[in-house]
């Protein structure tokens, strides 16, 4: 568990997400040894750049250009921390779009387990377990795919890579240029599997 309000101390701090195109994105994070105070300020900072993300649901530590096996989320304003996660089994199917705050604006169909459990460590240091399905099982392997240096287009295959990274550079044009159907609004496109 993180926090129990969403009050912001004063020793945290919100840091910039990092999005596609930076090489700290497509690198391995490092297992974390010791959940000591550094960790759980690095939580802490995790949680304050989510919730300024304004729409995110969960972050792992590379988006923000940490090197570590933690994630964090938030799902019905409860949220959470994980070190060290993986998926020890899976099963079903579950078509769904996904987004990710470091290729913003593209959300992408895509087909994963639609169960999943996850074992990683809390930050008491304990081992834990999490039984997930649909939204969360996806978060969680979403975010795992990012301490493994994946991301959302290494998943796609051929056309629907093709056209999602085409999508992207649009999007990515558009916001250099302002034009948006609403101004301050972000600018976000869908694309479904063929």
């Amino acid at each position: 568990m993180w926090r129990s309000d969403m009050s912001r101390s004063l020793a945290s701090m919100s840091y910039r997400i990092r999005t596609y195109g930076d090489p700290v994105l497509k690198s391995r994070a490092a297992t974390v040894r010791d959940v000591d105070g550094k960790v759980v300020r690095l939580v802490d900072d995790m949680f304050d750049t989510l919730v300024d993300s304004g729409n995110g649901i969960a972050l792992a530590a590379p988006q923000i250009g940490v090197q570590k096996r933690v994630v964090v989320w938030d799902i019905d304003d409860d949220p959470l921390a994980i070190i060290n996660p993986e998926v020890v089994e899976s099963d079903g199917e579950w078509v769904f779009d996904e987004g990710c705050l470091s290729i913003p604006g593209l959300y992408v169909e895509m087909l994963r387990p639609k169960r999943v459990l996850v074992r990683g460590v809390g930050l008491d240091g304990e081992i834990i377990e999490i039984e997930a399905d649909e939204l969360e099982a996806r978060m969680f392997q979403h975010e795992i795919d990012h301490l493994d240096g994946v991301l959302m287009f290494d998943r796609l295959e051929g056309d629907q890579r093709r056209d999602a990274l085409a999508e992207y550079r649009r999007i990515e044009e558009q916001e250099g240029t302002g034009a948006r159907s609403r101004p301050g609004e972000p600018i976000r496109r869908r694309l479904r599997l063929s």
